[in-house]
């Protein structure tokens, strides 16, 4: 995973109001966070730090005042309405090191002719090395049957990341369409129909 590198400013001022301040002049109020150090009030670059989240777990270089540090984005907090980032948390990481994550689950292949596949779960949580943290993972329902469902344990991890989703956690379940399902339902309910009738005739007879 490559590094991307935000020039990062010291924050004084909080609050509300400061925040505001801060997003009108196009920086995301941040904290840095981890290894046991004190969290330091940052501002990122708006654009450019929002352009890196579009990239699931990247990896940061933050440059602050002589010092750089590498970080990845535990918290990002959303205007509700706009979609707009209002702050973030970033937690201090290093080479070598391991931390739980998030990553999302991509469906491929088709399913078995005449069934459709639901999602259960868009990620799993997996513990992998720092600075190589995946983005997703390929979940294949290729040829699947109605009723067929794919876990967690059976999900193919990327290299070097470690399950910690529970392993018989759903992940994709593949079924029949509601509609074919409640039609041959009815099918049953009228084949059954006449049969009860005849014997009900039988025995007033």
């Amino acid at each position: 995973m490559s590094e991307i590198k935000l020039a990062a400013e010291a924050r004084s001022e909080f609050g509300k109001g400061a925040a505001r301040r801060i997003r009108r002049e196009n920086k995301i109020p941040a904290v840095l966070y981890g290894h046991g150090t004190d969290p330091v009030h940052i501002t990122l670059p708006g654009h450019q730090t929002m352009l890196a989240l579009r990239q699931a777990n990247s990896l940061f270089r933050i440059e602050l005042e002589g010092t750089n540090e590498l970080a990845v984005a535990k918290d990002v907090q959303r205007d509700p309405v706009r979609g707009t980032i209002e702050h973030i948390d970033l937690l201090l990481v290093k080479s070598g090191e391991k931390i739980a994550v998030d990553i999302n689950v991509n469906v491929v292949g088709e399913s078995a002719p005449g069934t459709i596949h639901f999602v259960e779960a868009q990620t799993l949580s997996v513990e992998a090395e720092a600075t190589h943290l995946p983005e997703s993972v390929d979940v294949s329902i290729e040829g699947l049957e109605a009723g067929s469902h794919v876990t967690a344990g059976q999900v193919e991890l990327p290299q070097g990341a470690t399950l910690l989703t529970d392993p018989d956690a759903a992940v994709v379940a593949v079924s029949e369409p509601r509609g074919e399902v409640a039609d041959e339902a009815e099918e049953a309910e009228g084949a059954a129909a006449p049969a009860e009738s005849t014997e009900a005739e039988s025995t007033e007879g």
